[in-house]
């Protein structure tokens, strides 16, 4: 018999909260957090808009509780990585310093792993930072591992923007293969000059507020976040009475390897992604309450993503909204922050807006949710998630209730 995934524990850091409880009142407020930039050292300084987690390092430190002096053994992307992990596992119920009934692994994803310190560092050959030891991708994953007391598995993906999707699914299969029992998965990534200078070469940023699925979109806001949830078989939730948070009722995963950095036109991945995240939930297209779309704000991915959700679901496309217009696009946390999302959508009845939208566009005649709605019968939320090189992700959230 097929196990049952749920998730019975979530936390996030982002540019709208340094919790679940700030992050929601932003969203329900429609409180963006992408502003000027103020902590990345960057020459783009007055260029263009971030979505910053509103504390500095040193400030995260604190945060924390972890000394000054332990700064060599982190990075930026660590320190929020256990700022998410931290709640997400307070939030399960679980005491990190007593999972010996449990076998408990975290997988973690994250595209930039420890550049933000490197690239401080290597220029001046600053090697007594500690940066050659947390460069690599892994890094933030170990430190969490060590720090939650996790020693029976744990691995890094790095699938660009569909990474932390991909660790929900990793973490998933092995649970229901036995091999571990919990699972903390979810994804980091913090700003860094690399990625923002990676992304203005491709010409894809905007130096205002994004406008995702709006006809005069012109580009991304890059965020920085960290988002991780807890997931275990349904056993293990009712056999320590915790509160499940939903269901992780489909998965699905395709590459349509169209272009390095653009979306097939006719969204072929993406129509992949969610027909087979559907068959295996057991749901029809009619069944989908929301839609919480990749939606980046650029001219490739919208359009690509619209005729994708065109195809799976006709002219009956369920609402969506893409809410990277709150915290930017956090690239390999983008899929973990956004299951978030999709979770206190559905707990709470209710659909948080696309920001900063005033035009639909022509080809799709279809427009995103502009304001929040509320008392909604949410009981199915498909969340989608789309990274570089067309990797396609989708996963779908149910409501503990629905069976």
């Amino acid at each position: 018999m097929s196990k049952k995934i749920v998730v019975t524990g979530m936390g996030m850091i982002s540019a709208i909260g340094l919790s679940i409880d700030e992050a929601f009142d932003s969203l329900m407020n429609e409180k963006s957090g992408i502003d000027a930039i103020k902590y990345l050292n960057t020459v783009h300084k007055n260029d263009f808009l971030l979505g910053e987690v509103k504390l500095s390092n040193e400030a995260l430190f604190e945060k924390l509780e972890i000394s000054q002096t332990e700064s060599k053994k982190h990075t930026r992307t660590s320190l929020l990585a256990l700022s998410a992990a931290r709640e997400a596992v307070a939030n399960s119920g679980f005491e990190s310093e007593n999972w010996n009934s449990k076998r408990v692994g975290i997988i973690s994803a994250t595209s930039v792993g420890g550049m933000d310190k490197t690239e401080l560092n290597y220029g001046e050959r600053n090697f007594s930072s500690g940066f050659l030891k947390t460069h690599l991708s892994g890094d933030s994953t170990d430190v969490v591992a060590d720090d939650l007391n996790i020693n029976h598995y744990r691995t890094t993906l790095s699938t660009a923007c569909s990474s932390a999707a991909n660790a929900v699914m990793h973490g998933a299969r092995l649970i229901k293969q036995g091999i571990i029992e919990v699972a903390v998965v979810g994804g980091v990534d913090p700003l860094s000059k690399f990625t923002l200078n990676g992304f203005n070469s491709l010409m894809i940023l905007d130096r205002e507020w994004c406008k995702p699925f709006d006809a005069d979109r012109k580009g991304l806001n890059l965020g920085e976040a960290a988002a991780f949830l807890v997931i275990e078989s349904e056993e293990s939730a009712l056999e320590r009475g915790a509160t499940v948070l939903a269901n992780l009722s489909g998965y699905a995963n395709s590459n349509d390897a169209y272009h390095q950095t653009a979306s097939s036109p006719e969204g072929e991945g993406a129509t992949i992604s969610m027909s087979k995240a559907l068959k295996m939930s057991g749901l029809s297209p009619d069944d989908i309450d929301y839609i919480n779309v990749h939606g980046t704000g650029t001219n490739n991915n919208d359009l690509s993503e619209g005729v994708a959700m065109k195809r799976v679901f006709g002219e009956n496309i369920p609402p969506f909204s893409s809410t990277k217009s709150y915290t930017g696009h956090t690239l390999g946390a983008a899929a973990a922050v956004e299951a978030v999302i999709s979770i206190l959508s559905m707990r709470n009845s209710v659909i948080f807006p696309n920001l900063n939208f005033s035009k639909t566009i022509e080809e799709l005649n279809k427009s995103p949710v502009t304001e929040v709605k509320k008392e909604l019968k949410i009981s199915h939320v498909l969340s989608n998630s789309f990274g570089f090189g067309g990797n396609n992700s989708t996963l779908i959230f149910s409501n503990n209730s629905q069976k």
